[in-house]
């Protein structure tokens, strides 16, 4: 009696059915994984926010990524492994022992071709497409094996801890800043993203890291009025001053006492000068103190996002630094801030217009000692540490742990720094090149 026409009844056809219907929610569960998770969030919420319920449902499920994906290899396994059963039975039956290693070698085949490259390569490609359509069911697959997937989580967990491991359940939310970052370098890496667009954001992102200390001038740098000169002498600096604000001081430039601004200089002294009765001294008793307005001193370890912020509440664009003392350390402007985000911004009275990098004919470059290790570092797109020192001339000075004289050469991470020029204990210009 021929045995192979019985073996290829409804029973046989059945099985098979069932085996390429496994495979399909096979591929439908590795598909919808690699979909969800290598979804932009960002374009997801562009699409919620047009209307898409897919992305909104996508955004949703995607919140918690530990049960999603607890839940989708829950049933990818499940169906993945009930396929290979049937179809080592199915095969059994056909041909004997043999079948085993046979049905082995076809569901390979099939499941690493249909339930897993075709399927992500189209998840990849179509990520946000994808994850919008899968949205609904997943959402379903996720309600359903909830219960199994949480007592997993907590039976992982636990066993993570025994080893020292926890898992923080903002690592994600916190690492947003990480993956922008790193999304901008690769960007830039690769040329589809411009120097200029990736300081600009990245600058935006730093403001709450960075400190007011960190880019303010310092007080060697400051210049300011004394109350006590005469008025004519105070009118002749603001007018050869590059600035429109200058700070006051009386008897120690230690004590400020206001801040000028050079239009409401002006201003009194035009109305002194109408208002006067004796035209030949339209300055006398005139206190340059009546005119200035209040000093806004800050601590130097606040945030450059905070004050920010204070700039604009405050309606004010410059503000004094102090330490923890009281003591003087320098002043920080609204300019500043925004020169961190945009670069430098000059004007027609900035007596550099250049930055203070200038590079020779044969690969050197100048540089001003004061200029802040961040600003080289944007401008020359180098690596170099700005956690010991603010500036490269303090960078120099931290390495050496010395202070230097004009000649000496220093060498340290990757780059050969000579003392060109210094001014009293202060390293002015230097020459710095690659290794």
């Amino acid at each position: 009696m021929d045995t192979a026409p019985a073996m290829l009844d409804g029973a046989f056809w059945f099985s098979i059915g069932i085996i390429l219907f496994l495979l399909v929610l096979s591929g439908f569960f590795s598909g919808s994984e690699t979909a969800l998770t290598a979804a932009s969030r960002g374009k997801l919420r562009g699409q919620a926010d047009k209307g898409s319920r897919g992305a909104e449902r996508a955004l949703k499920i995607t919140e918690d990524n530990e049960r999603l994906i607890g839940s989708v290899l829950l049933g990818n396994n499940l169906v993945n492994i009930l396929a290979a059963s049937m179809a080592t039975a199915l095969f059994t039956r056909l041909f004997g022992e043999s079948g085993v290693a046979l049905a082995t070698l076809i569901m390979t085949f099939l499941v690493l071709i249909f339930a897993e490259v075709l399927p992500k390569t189209y998840a990849i490609t179509n990520a946000e497409t994808a994850a919008a359509a899968v949205s609904r069911p997943i959402a379903i697959v996720v309600l359903i094996f909830s219960p199994i997937v949480t007592a997993v989580r907590f039976l992982v967990r636990g066993i993570l801890r025994l080893f020292g491991v926890t898992i923080d359940p903002d690592s994600n939310i916190l690492a947003v800043r990480e993956e922008i970052a790193g999304a901008l370098q690769l960007g830039r890496s690769e040329g589809v993203v411009e120097k200029e667009d990736r300081d600009r954001i990245l600058g935006a992102l730093d403001l709450r890291e960075r400190m007011v200390e960190e880019i303010m001038l310092h007080r060697s740098g400051i210049e300011m009025i004394d109350a006590a000169v005469e008025p004519a002498e105070i009118l002749e600096q603001i007018l050869q001053s590059n600035h429109t604000r200058l700070p006051i001081y009386r008897d120690d430039p230690e004590n400020i006492i206001g801040v000028i601004h050079a239009k409401d200089l002006l201003r009194a002294m035009y109305k002194r000068i109408n208002d006067a009765e004796d035209a030949s001294s339209p300055f006398k008793d005139f206190k340059i103190a009546d005119v200035a307005m209040k000093p806004y001193f800050v601590p130097e370890t606040s945030t450059l996002d905070e004050q920010m912020r204070q700039f604009l509440r405050r309606r004010t664009h410059f503000a004094l630094v102090v330490d923890e003392y009281g003591t003087l350390q320098g002043l920080i402007t609204l300019e500043d801030i925004l020169e961190e985000i945009v670069g430098e911004i000059t004007d027609e009275f900035d007596p550099d217009a250049d930055h203070g990098v200038k590079k020779s004919d044969d690969g050197q470059f100048f540089v001003d000692g004061a200029m802040t290790i961040r600003d080289l570092n944007r401008t020359t797109e180098w690596d170099l540490p700005d956690d010991e020192a603010n500036t490269v001339a303090g960078l120099v000075i931290h390495e050496a742990q010395m202070i230097p004289t004009p000649g000496q050469v220093f060498s340290f991470h990757g780059f050969r720094f000579e003392v060109i020029a210094k001014d009293g204990n202060r390293i002015t210009q230097l020459k710095i090149r690659p290794l």
